[in-house]
């Protein structure tokens, strides 16, 4: 590769991480600003110590990514690197709140800049190949958190989908001995979290609002919209319904967790069956060829022995 053109890179990754740098810099005193500014406006003020630990290296790698993305807040950047559906995803993995959403601008950002310039130090392309290397390392640098976050909440869905008929379960238990349903929440999110680790996390938040003066429903709203399950959003919408107009829960979740566990069952069968015809192919494709060595090669080399011999 032509040295002018390395120095060249080298200068542009030089120049974005000093970008990068001042942007850090800049998002870090506005965030102090708003701190103190928040501090002296709170009436219940806590030493800062207290009211915002430092964390780990995680936490403090999220936080100065949060505080570049911040500048680009409202922007065309913004809005060309931050779709609907990565909205839904963020709020599917609790990152739908503004330092989140920062966090994830600002990672798609540097990944999309520093890539390119990488995949062209690294591989040293020529001719065609060096705005090939662009076009890959950009669009990867785009694409990769956003993959990363879609099988992170996909993760999220399958254990919230897991952990739901345990949840029922919980619900119908602590309705047996006499509970109410504000009751049955607050103890399955303060004290039985740990059987169901997501959906015992959404419920603390969902009491932490309604402590706050939120309505249920709105509390709720999180666990029915954010997931994108159907039998969740039943119960939660079960559940609204028994706060506002009160009356006995315990034989509907019954009935509800038996529908929801003949529904797995027949999912269940379905994939089995599916599986069958899979391992048929399988088995075709494997075990065919080799039981008509075992049966027919005997006869064959019998067969190649008699033709030699005439």
């Amino acid at each position: 590769m032509n040295p002018l053109l390395v120095i060249a890179m080298l200068l542009v990754m030089l120049a974005l991480f000093l970008a990068a740098g001042g942007l850090l810099y800049y998002g870090r005193r506005n965030q102090q600003a708003s701190t103190a500014l928040q501090s002296a406006l709170d009436a219940n003020y806590r030493p800062a110590a207290e009211a915002a630990p430092s964390g780990g290296w995680w936490q403090r790698r999220l936080a100065d990514l949060s505080a570049i993305g911040q500048h680009f807040e409202g922007s065309r950047v913004q809005k060309a690197l931050l779709a609907p559906e990565d909205k839904l995803l963020l709020e599917q993995v609790g990152w739908n709140h503004s330092s989140g959403t920062a966090a994830f601008l600002a990672l798609r950002l540097l990944l999309a800049l520093v890539l390119p310039l990488l995949g062209v130090l690294l591989l040293n392309p020529q001719g065609s190949k060096f705005f090939l290397v662009l076009l890959v390392g950009f669009a990867l640098g785009v694409l990769l958190p956003k993959l990363v976050l879609r099988s992170w909440a996909g993760r999220l869905r399958k254990k919230v989908d897991d952990e739901l008929p345990l949840l029922i379960d919980l619900l119908r238990l602590l309705q047996g001995v006499g509970f109410s349903i504000d009751q049955s929440l607050q103890m399955i999110g303060e004290k039985l979290h740990i059987a169901v680790p997501v959906l015992g996390k959404e419920l603390q938040l969902a009491n932490s609002g309604y402590s706050r003066g939120r309505s249920r429903a709105q509390s709720l709203r999180r666990l029915s919209d954010a997931f994108d399950n159907d039998d969740l959003r039943s119960l939660m919408q079960m559940i609204l319904q028994v706060h506002q107009h009160g009356g006995a829960v315990q034989e509907p979740l019954k009935q509800f967790g038996m529908r929801l566990r003949e529904q797995r069952r027949m999912k269940m069968k379905e994939k089995v069956g599916k599986l069958s015809v899979k391992m048929t192919v399988v088995m075709m494709l494997t075990l065919l060829p080799a039981l008509m060595l075992v049966l027919a090669g005997p006869a064959i080399i019998s067969l190649a022995s008699a033709l030699k011999g005439m």
